[in-house]
């Protein structure tokens, strides 16, 4: 009856509803989950709601009593009881004394067998939101790859929220579910690259920003840095024989910075050598954090040639990175095509 009737809710104008359909998310076996539906009177005349007809007996409402004046608002709360394990859609339709035709709202989600409980993994704390993660890194993308990452949050502020991401760039969408996060719930928030956006092969970084609702303003504690390592496309590498291919050699792939010893230690020199048969060619050479400064010889080498690597570092600062400090270099060697450098402060 209440899909028959969805076609004519047109006529129920003077109700205003924020969102018709709440995402709950996922909830546990038997626990009940109830969705909070903000609708208000938009007519120029006291409005009632006379009943909310669910479509079934598992779905509770709970409504205010007595009229609403003009501009009036209020919450309207459904209950699902959750007995039934699997994903879940249930409908209500809402009659008022102004009109025969119902307005109708949904609300949704999944019921699993157990609840899952998140208490403990959420050791950063962005504005009242809780998070598992406090960076983003999409590693060794292709082009024309979709890779996603998501971020479990809990929503500690004390009341309702509705998680998003501010800030965010063209090559990157988010989806967060569910869509409204009571006090004490928690939800994901899923990130999803579009590498074709893209455009320069090696690291490409920015920030967004957790917000609580939108129209938030941003601040340091609720940023998210983002890190996108796109790979050349070895496609041209394809034939090439490896006794006649470029090929990078290292003195180390690991700096060790800090107090080493007993002494400071805030500067080190890398050997970069071409040992392969042909010109070898450094074409990108970057940093996943600040607080690192880098004089390169050479990018080019022919066969047998080197050149030195100098990194000096601000370790007070390293020691503040949320990323792991590294340095990438984007290649031509076939089997080298990403080096990483890695930098240990102690």
């Amino acid at each position: 009856m209440l899909l028959c009737l969805a076609a004519h809710t047109a006529g129920a104008q003077d109700m205003g509803i924020d969102k018709k359909t709440i995402d709950c998310g996922r909830t546990g076996f038997m626990i009940p989950v109830t969705a909070k539906f903000e609708i208000r009177n938009k007519a120029t005349r006291p409005l009632t709601i006379t009943k909310v007809r669910t479509d079934c007996g598992c779905t509770q409402a709970e409504l205010p009593k007595g009229s609403l004046a003009p501009g009036e608002k209020f919450t309207l709360k459904l209950t699902y009881d959750a007995h039934i394990l699997g994903h879940y859609i249930k409908q209500a339709a809402i009659y008022t004394d102004d009109s025969d035709t119902p307005t109708f709202i949904k609300m949704q989600g999944v019921v699993v067998a157990e609840a899952e409980d998140y208490s403990g993994n959420y050791p950063y704390n962005m504005g009242g939101l809780l998070t598992d993660i406090d960076h983003i890194e999409f590693t060794d993308v292709n082009k024309g790859e979709r890779p996603q990452v998501v971020i479990n949050i809990m929503n500690n502020t004390g009341g309702r929220v509705q998680p998003n991401i501010q800030h965010l760039p063209d090559y990157l969408t988010a989806e967060v579910k569910p869509e409204t996060l009571e006090s004490g719930r928690h939800g994901q928030l899923t990130l999803t690259l579009n590498s074709e956006g893209i455009h320069d092969y090696g690291l490409t970084q920015t920030s967004v920003y957790l917000a609580g609702k939108l129209g938030d303003k941003i601040n340091a504690d609720s940023e998210l840095p983002v890190s996108v390592l796109l790979l050349p496309d070895m496609s041209k590498f394809k034939g090439t024989a490896k006794h006649t291919a470029p090929q990078m050699q290292l003195s180390a792939n690991v700096i060790n910075l800090g107090l080493i010893d007993g002494k400071q230690k805030k500067a080190e020199t890398i050997i970069i050598q071409n040992v392969g048969k042909s010109l070898l060619k450094i074409s990108s050479i970057q940093m996943f954090t600040s607080g690192v400064k880098l004089i390169l010889g050479k990018r080019e080498l022919k066969p047998g040639e080197s050149t030195k690597l100098k990194v000096m570092a601000d370790c007070d600062e390293l020691l503040k990175a949320r990323q792991t400090p590294r340095i990438l270099m984007i290649t031509n060697d076939p089997e080298q095509a990403k080096v990483t450098i890695d930098i240990n402060v102690k």
